[in-house]
């Protein structure tokens, strides 16, 4: 990509995503525009803590734009990840207790001005044709033409009314009665002897 005249279309911080995620796509594409709409529409910096959290509805390569431009992380407990396979992510700004959900509202339909590459590239991914390179170059093309479109052609934006997220609990770890791992307390399992089992454990018990 480095030799790429599409590279220098690529602004820094989309760079910090790919070089992230591994790889430019339409997926990551999604998440990085909602990260910088919801930065604008709710004044947000980048999450050090959980003053920022993120509720996605899937768990496409979306969500790895949103934990670099937002700092929204699993291991911080401010991304919340409920898959029912839809292309939305409301995200709150826990400091002015406010929420936008944004929705994607159409199918993809290529903006660029790459189009009659695209196209045929597009023709041999789907034919089934198209060797590797051709396959990076189609999903390359395919996430830069959604740079070319408003936003709101691609996204719908509404206030959310969603209640804010309690934060990240925290728990002292116990040993499991059964394997005797280390094991957060309040997710562990209260067996007939009032023993306490990990999840794994108490399945298999």
């Amino acid at each position: 990509m480095e030799n790429d005249k599409t590279n220098t279309e690529i602004p820094y911080d989309l760079r910090q995503c790919i070089s992230f995620h591994g790889h430019l796509c339409p997926g990551l594409a999604y998440g990085y525009l909602v990260a910088k709409e919801s930065i604008r529409l709710l004044g947000l910096k980048r999450s050090m803590d959980e003053e920022v959290v993120a509720v996605c509805e899937n768990d496409s390569c979306a969500i790895d734009a949103l934990q670099v431009m937002l700092g929204t992380t699993a291991g911080k407990g401010n991304l919340i990840i409920n898959d029912y396979g839809k292309n939305v992510y409301t995200i709150v700004n826990r400091t002015k207790k406010q929420a936008y959900r944004f929705s994607r509202i159409t199918t993809y339909v290529y903006a660029g001005k790459y189009k009659d590459e695209y196209e045929a590239l597009e023709k041999a991914v789907s034919a089934g044709t198209a060797n590797e390179r051709e396959r990076l170059r189609q999903r390359l093309l395919k996430a830069l033409g959604l740079f070319s479109r408003p936003f709101d052609e691609v996204f719908s934006a509404k206030i959310s009314g969603v209640p804010v997220p309690p934060y990240a609990s925290l728990a002292p770890s116990v040993s499991c009665a059964i394997c005797g791992e280390m094991t957060m307390q309040t997710k562990m399992i209260s067996g007939k002897d009032g023993k306490l089992s990990c999840i794994p454990c108490s399945k298999n018990n």
